[in-house]
């Protein structure tokens, strides 16, 4: 079962999460391999995807926010574009477009950095807009700022919120065929103090700036354990083992984990009445010209493999005004 761990570090300014998704990742998965236009990801993509899934369920569990979080990994390499998406209840999916070889044991900067075009970029799009709101979007190069493309995601999404969120972050992330998981840590300010320790100026109050020294060792020691942890713990332990192991001398306060319809767990958003919008976007004249070449419109969804298919009869009821449409088989006349 997939689920979402939160805790902090009693009495220290610093808080972590800990995500395992086995259901919810083995169905994103199951339902690739089932296109049969597709077919499964290679492994180095879908291990990537894994971990954006992971850290993109992270982020979202450590904000409140009501609506969709995106994160997208695009550059000029074989993977052109990786896309995993959740929402505020942790409803999640994720797709990946591959053009080109993938060769085995390819990582993150051979599969999309190739010429130091990728980037990162993460949405936060509302669930109910405003007139005229737009989605918040940051976007991150996939290379340090010396230019030396970073190794990982957890190495980009760690760059991300420095930069964006201003927030120092550590972060452990790990997927295979059967789980995708991940441990995140942050370092909360305490009062007084920026988010970042690079940004802290001098202050003449010696015990405000001997706290902020504390908190910034604090950190640094949870952060060095958290990275300690070993990608096949990381797949193979539950959830209490990884956090006794690493932090048994620290006092954890965890929170309810969030498991079960409250948790992690796969669900697209896609539907024929999107499809059926998409299609009255395109215009009348160019769905008839679709219909005479292809004999219908057949869309399917990157994310779920769903088909939905529409004849001459369902493109003509699309574009006939509503009072103007015959009546449904079986309708009360």
């Amino acid at each position: 079962m997939s689920e979402l761990h939160k805790f902090i570090f009693d009495g220290l300014p610093v808080r972590g999460q800990l995500v395992r998704l086995t259901g919810a990742w083995q169905e994103v998965l199951r339902r690739r391999a089932a296109n049969t236009q597709t077919g499964a990801w290679p492994p180095p993509v879908a291990e990537l995807l894994g971990e954006m899934t992971a850290a993109a369920v992270l982020m979202q569990g450590n904000i409140k926010f009501d609506g969709a979080l995106v994160m997208q990994i695009f550059g000029d390499g074989p993977l052109k574009l990786a896309v995993a998406e959740v929402q505020s209840d942790l409803r999640l999916r994720a797709t990946a477009s591959v053009v080109g070889t993938v060769a085995p044991g390819m990582r993150l900067p051979e599969l999309v950095n190739a010429h130091g075009k990728g980037r990162c970029a993460i949405t936060l799009d509302p669930r109910q807009r405003l007139p005229g709101q737009q989605p918040y979007q940051g976007v991150v190069p996939l290379a340090a700022a010396d230019g030396a493309p970073l190794p990982g995601l957890a190495a980009v999404v760690e760059h991300y919120m420095r930069q964006s969120e201003q927030l120092d972050t550590t972060l452990v992330l790990a997927a295979d065929e059967q789980v995708a998981a991940g441990l995140l840590i942050q370092r909360l300010p305490v009062q007084g103090q920026d988010n970042l320790s690079q940004s802290n100026v001098a202050r003449e109050d010696g015990a405000e700036d001997a706290a902020g020294g504390a908190a910034e060792d604090d950190y640094a020691r949870i952060a060095l354990l958290a990275r300690s942890l070993k990608r096949e713990e990381l797949l193979g332990l539950d959830a209490d083992t990884i956090l006794h192991r690493l932090f048994w001398e620290e006092k954890l306060l965890r929170f309810e984990p969030r498991t079960g319809p409250a948790g992690p767990r796969f669900a697209c958003t896609c539907s024929r009445e999107r499809v059926a919008a998409m299609i009255q976007g395109l215009g009348q004249a160019e769905a008839q010209d679709i219909l005479r070449e292809q004999g219908q419109i057949e869309v399917g969804c990157d994310f779920c493999g769903q088909q939905q298919r529409f004849d001459a009869v369902d493109v003509t009821r699309l574009f006939t005004p509503p009072e103007q449409q015959p009546p449904q088989p079986g309708a009360v006349q």
